[in-house]
């Protein structure tokens, strides 16, 4: 039986390095999201043009998610990490200017945007398993908590300028100019992703039966893409990443049209979706540890399938926020739960977590058109209640997720 000792300083350095990296992210996404109304009216898009501008996001991110398992594994999660922080700093100012004059220039940055996201993503996801096994304890829910955390202050935030009448430009300038700068800075602390990375500085034992060759790296991903067990978890992350991106997306819109509230109270709503999924991610390790993976994202998904029903029905606004807590709440663990499930294995953690992000970004490619082509024909409020068969999808799909038994 292995003693728990302390982590080491360097280990604790990345630890803090990840939840910045996690936290920033969730920052970056929120604050786009929460201008989404604004440069919708300023474009004058329909429910069904909007779904297809957001549709650029998805589509960046796709096609780095693609790329990016080859890419982490030449270029380390910290070099990874560090490139698309600056990447999202320059496309996200070139969306906050851009939209002022027409719709491709938002196109052409939320595309690069998007791949900033999924290289980023699958980056400090790699980073976050590395970190939790060198911890020896279940933290990954509490990074995607960070991430959380960031998207409900990004959300406030966004409220206030709203409310304060700030230019979307001003906003999304600054909020993208101070995120690029602080995760290109913080990651500097990430620990190696393995020993045999050339471009980081220290190694990390691993064992040697598991250590593959960089020319082997190609042939690992392709292999990775035929195994039964990481598709369908891919496909429960999808179910789960619609769920989540539906409610980014949209809630501000179906708030301020279906129940005629103003800009800040949509946005509102936003933030509360977003503060329930920090609850659910920050609290969800204990409740993984105690009932184990399987059953919690089973019980989420059916609060959030109720959460759905409340928001999209209910009489008022009030119960339209009962719904978007309860929405948000059971939609935290699906991703996060994925994600580690992905990476059971270390020796195989980069590709099938590329591999799952892959699967679970394209909700974000056909969520946004999906739910604005049904919002020109039942309202973006009834729309969304699509969501509701992919969580059904997920609750049949959950077992994928059970952890791997160890020989």
């Amino acid at each position: 039986m292995t003693a728990v000792v302390t982590a080491p300083p360097q280990v604790r350095a990345a630890t803090r390095a990840v939840y910045l990296a996690f936290i920033l992210m969730g920052f970056a996404g929120a604050s786009w999201a929460a201008r989404i109304p604004q440069v919708r009216d300023q474009l004058g898009l329909t429910p069904s043009r909007l779904g297809l501008v957001l549709l650029a996001i998805a589509a960046g991110s796709i096609v780095s998610l693609v790329l990016a398992g080859q890419i982490v594994a030449h270029f380390g999660s910290r070099r990874t990490v560090t490139a698309m922080a600056a990447l999202l700093g320059v496309s996200l100012s070139a969306t906050a200017v851009g939209y002022q004059f027409g719709v491709l220039p938002v196109v052409i940055g939320l595309f690069f945007y998007g791949f900033a996201n999924g290289a980023w993503d699958v980056a400090m996801n790699v980073q976050g398993a590395i970190v939790e096994r060198r911890l020896g304890k279940a933290i990954m829910p509490r990074f995607h908590a960070g991430y959380s955390v960031g998207t409900v202050a990004g959300a406030l935030v966004g409220a206030a300028v709203v409310a304060l009448d700030l230019s979307v430009t001003v906003h999304l300038l600054v909020a993208a100019i101070l995120v690029a700068l602080v995760v290109m800075f913080a990651v500097r602390t990430f620990v190696p992703d393995d020993a045999t990375d050339p471009k980081e500085n220290q190694p990390v034992p691993i064992d040697p039966a598991h250590a593959a060759p960089p020319a082997s790296r190609l042939g690992r991903t392709l292999a990775t893409w035929r195994e039964p067990r990481t598709i369908l978890i891919g496909f429960f992350v999808l179910a789960f990443a619609f769920t989540e991106g539906a409610g980014i997306d949209w809630i501000s819109v179906a708030m301020i049209d279906g129940y005629g509230v103003d800009a800040t109270i949509g946005t509102l709503a936003f933030a509360a979706f977003l503060a329930a999924m920090t609850i659910g991610r920050w609290f969800g390790p204990g409740w993984l540890d105690r009932y184990g993976r399987v059953p919690v994202v089973r019980a989420l998904a059916v609060v959030s399938i109720l959460g759905l029903a409340l928001f999209v029905f209910g009489p008022v606004p009030a119960v339209a926020f009962l719904g978007v807590l309860l929405w948000g709440l059971g939609a935290s663990l699906g991703f996060p739960v994925g994600m580690s499930a992905a990476a059971d294995d270390p020796a195989h953690a980069a590709p099938r977590v590329s591999v799952v992000a892959t699967i679970g970004y394209c909700a974000f490619l056909g969520g946004p058109p999906l739910v604005g082509f049904l919002g020109d024909h039942v309202t973006v409020l009834k729309a969304l209640l699509a969501v509701v068969g992919l969580l059904g999808i997920a609750v049949a799909l959950a077992g994928s997720v059970r952890p791997l038994q160890k020989h």
